[in-house]
């Protein structure tokens, strides 16, 4: 089993920066894809940004690649994402969620993974 708890989500200002991280523990977190969703109001939750067991894979939605940046410590079991450039409509419920190393590989598909956080909320005002 697999704990994943977020912190970081704040009120700030468009243009304005913010880092979330994603503490895990339990069985085994360091061996685990980690995947960033976040669902805005009146939307479906969407995948931000996924992370591999290293660093040396990530990929991210189309709405925030050059914005924000996903990176782990392993060493202390945490992911963090880091948002800069915030736009009001990156306001939402932000959700860290992780599964194990699969056939699919950490691709930003809510249904593929299986641990979830509870969510840090996140709010841009214009």
């Amino acid at each position: 089993q697999v704990r994943l708890v977020e912190s970081g989500g704040d009120s700030v200002q468009a243009g304005g920066s913010l880092r979330l991280s994603c503490a895990a523990s339990g069985d085994n977190p360091r061996h685990l894809y980690v995947g960033w969703f976040r669902q805005r109001p009146g939307k479906q939750r969407e995948g931000v940004a996924v992370i591999g067991t290293g660093d040396t894979y990530t990929t991210y939605a189309d709405s925030v690649r050059g914005r924000f940046t996903v990176s782990r410590d392993n060493a202390k079991n945490t992911v963090h994402l880091q948002m800069t450039g915030l736009k009001p409509e990156d306001t939402g419920m932000y959700y860290c969620a992780a599964k194990r190393p699969d056939a699919a590989g950490p691709i930003l598909m809510a249904v593929r993974f299986t641990y979830w956080g509870q969510g840090t909320q996140v709010t841009v005002s214009s």
